[in-house]
C-alpha cells in the first residue's frame, strides 16, 4: 500500500505546486495591472483591477501623515478627484512621466502568501521617472479570487524617504 500511495502523493505535490506558481503570477499581474493603470490615469482598468465590496480599505502613510480609505465606495470616490486632476506633462502631480517617457516601477517581491481564494503579498516598490527614483514604497496588499480572478481588496503603502533628500539614485 504505501508504495502506491507514494506516486500518487508525488502528483498531489506537483498539481499543488502547479496551481500556486499560477496564482503568484496571476496575483503579480493583478498588482502591476492596478499600478499602471494609476499612473497611466486610467481609471477603468484602476477600477476594474478592485473587488468593489464594502470592506475595500485603501491607506497610505509618509512622514506628513498617514490617511485612509474605508469601502469601494468611499476609495472610488477619493480618487474620483486624482483621475480628474493629474496630468502627466505637470512636473507637481503623481502621474507626471517626463520628457513623455513612461515611469517604470520597479519591484522587490518579499512575500507571497495564498489561503485559499485569498492572498497576502508585501513587496517594496520604487517609481522611475527617467534615471531618478522619485516614489518608494513598502507596500501590502490583500486580494481576492472570484470568478477564475484574482483582485485588489486591500491596499497599504508607507513611503519611505532617505533621512537628507527625497528623490534619490537608486
Amino acid at each position: 500500500m504505501k508504495t502506491k500511495s507514494l506516486p500518487v502523493l508525488g502528483l498531489l505535490c506537483l498539481l499543488f505546486a502547479s496551481v500556486t506558481a499560477q496564482d503568484e503570477k496571476a496575483i503579480k499581474a493583478a498588482i502591476e495591472k492596478e499600478t499602471n493603470a494609476f499612473f497611466n490615469l486610467d481609471k477603468k482598468g484602476w477600477e476594474e483591477s478592485w473587488h468593489q465590496v464594502p470592506y475595500a480599505y485603501w491607506s497610505y502613510s509618509d512622514s506628513t501623515g498617514t490617511s485612509f480609505i474605508e469601502g469601494w465606495d468611499a476609495v472610488k470616490k477619493s480618487f474620483a478627484d486624482y483621475f480628474k486632476t493629474q496630468v502627466s506633462s505637470r512636473p507637481i502631480d503623481v502621474a507626471h512621466q517626463s520628457n513623455n517617457k513612461p515611469i517604470t516601477i520597479d519591484r522587490k517581491w518579499k512575500e507571497i502568501r495564498i489561503y485559499g481564494t485569498g492572498a497576502f503579498v508585501r513587496y517594496d516598490q520604487k517609481v522611475k521617472d527617467d534615471l531618478i527614483y522619485r516614489d518608494e514604497t513598502s507596500q501590502i496588499r490583500i486580494l481576492e479570487k472570484k470568478d477564475g480572478k484574482w483582485k485588489i481588496v486591500c491596499v497599504g503603502a508607507i513611503a519611505s524617504y532617505p533621512a537628507n533628500e527625497l528623490v534619490t539614485q537608486y
